[in-house]
């Protein structure tokens, strides 16, 4: 549901301009409110999580995320739905985390934690795809409200099902400490000021002052961060667990899979219905494939993990997606669906279900029970930063490639050829982030001597 809600708006945005008087410029917040909040308040839902309880922390992100939403659907100005999208983007960084930490600390390290969290990545992996096509659906036949409403009843049953079904966690040896007030405030200000200033980039460029200005002033937030939990006898973010090998390779990795997956859903949303003329329902199902094959393969991942390891699993997956792109690169003009798509669709989305499953094994593994929800959200935090700066880039990358493209040709840079030739180029450039995720994978997840469960675990070695 929380990764669904960045990807179904999407296809609903004209109809919301039009209904709600939103200008060109004034619609891009119904996207940003919820990237910034989300993205630069998941490390704080993550320790709120571990110091307060991860079970009522996943109930009051769940209790906020479906009260946003049915005030986003019932919103009467553009300035009241840019509000409600913000409070239902805290209300995700609440509920991501506290969800993840609640798997690690429920199943055992190994072949039960794996298998639940293939079952996590078939959902969180395929949210993107499905958004595309139930947004479609809703906004064509019900109206944009509903892309929203659909949370109400989701959120309601899961708040219902979760004093039976959930055991409350929390890390108890913290639990007298005092809160990183300085370290909360000084990350999130950072995170979200980074989120804010990669949206404006896009906009106004790179290079413009206010860019450079938001991104400076998000770098001196950042460094300020390390520079307080270094100090601080509680840390929001302790910096030790930076040294397991394996959590920091996951990371890294994940901000890169993020990148990928957040642009390339954009890039090629922009093909189907920019170039293609797709309709908004005729682009939600052409992205069935690629959410069936996430799906699948998300579930086939926690068991080839078990047999071959997690750094075998996740460059099979990272490859499997780096050729998905390079099929992309040859995009027509006239592209076919079966032809063209189909293929890279497939082979994409079964390359994502394998890197979802084992970068989140590896992103928790050798990770003390006290710091689940920080590691849950550290995690999160990876894939959201690594897709604003992604989306980000791509989206120059593209528009400065088809002005080129028109410049030589001598046509207009909204024409369909220089536009396929922009996104073509975004898709080189992000075949390039998987071989780069590929190299750090073959270089800093190591295989360890020992097995546990079937499962690598290059980080037990360092840890021990």
């Amino acid at each position: 549901m929380v990764i669904l809600d960045v990807a179904i708006v999407n296809v609903a945005l004209p109809s919301i301009k039009t209904d709600l008087g939103f200008s060109r410029t004034g619609l891009q917040w119904v996207i940003t409110a919820y990237a910034i909040i989300f993205g630069g308040t998941l490390l704080l839902g993550g320790r709120l999580a571990d110091l307060l309880g991860r079970r009522r922390m996943f109930v009051a992100g769940l209790a906020l995320f479906a009260l946003s939403s049915l005030l986003c659907g019932f919103a009467w100005s553009s300035g009241s739905l840019v509000g409600f999208r913000a409070l239902q983007g805290l209300g995700g960084a609440l509920l991501a985390p506290a969800a993840l930490s609640l798997l690690m600390t429920t199943f055992a390290e190994g072949r039960e934690r794996n298998l639940a969290l293939g079952i996590y990545g078939a959902a969180s992996g395929s949210g993107a795809a499905a958004g595309v096509l139930l947004g479609g659906v809703l906004t064509s036949y019900f109206g944009w409200s509903w892309i929203f409403f659909v949370n109400v009843p989701v959120g309601l049953a899961a708040i219902a099902l979760a004093p039976i079904l959930l055991r409350e966690s929390r890390a108890d040896h913290l639990a007298h400490r005092h809160f990183d007030l300085a370290g909360a405030t000084s990350v999130t200000a950072g995170l979200m000021l980074l989120v804010y200033g990669l949206t404006r980039a896009t906009s106004d460029g790179w290079s413009s002052p206010v860019t450079v200005g938001l991104l400076s002033g998000a770098a001196a937030l950042v460094a300020a961060f390390v520079a307080i939990e270094s100090r601080s006898r509680s840390p929001l973010l302790p910096l030790r667990i930076f040294r397991l090998r394996a959590l920091s390779a996951a990371n890294a990795t994940m901000a890169l899979v993020g990148a990928v997956t957040f642009s390339e859903f954009f890039v090629l949303t922009l093909y189907v219905q920019d170039v293609l003329h797709y309709s908004a329902v005729q682009s939600g199902v052409a992205f069935v494939a690629f959410a069936l094959s996430v799906v699948v393969a998300s579930n086939l991942a926690q068991a080839v993990v078990a047999r071959v390891g997690v750094r075998a699993t996740l460059t099979s997956g990272l490859v499997l997606a780096a050729i998905s792109l390079g099929l992309l690169t040859r995009l027509p003009v006239h592209g076919q669906y079966f032809s063209d798509l189909f293929p890279a669709f497939v082979l994409g989305g079964t390359g994502l279900g394998f890197s979802f499953v084992p970068v989140t094994i590896a992103s928790l593994a050798g990770v003390d029970r006290a710091d689940a929800g920080v590691a849950s959200g550290l995690v999160n935090t990876s894939r959201q930063i690594g897709g604003a700066i992604g989306l980000a880039a791509v989206s120059t990358i593209a528009a400065s490639a088809a002005s080129s493209y028109a410049h030589v040709h001598s046509v207009a840079a909204a024409s369909a050829p220089a536009t396929v030739n922009g996104f073509q180029t975004s898709f080189d450039v992000l075949g390039g982030l998987l071989v780069a995720a590929i190299v750090i994978v073959g270089v800093f997840l190591r295989p360890a001597r020992e097995r546990a469960a079937g499962v690598e675990r290059p980080e037990l070695q360092e840890a021990a």
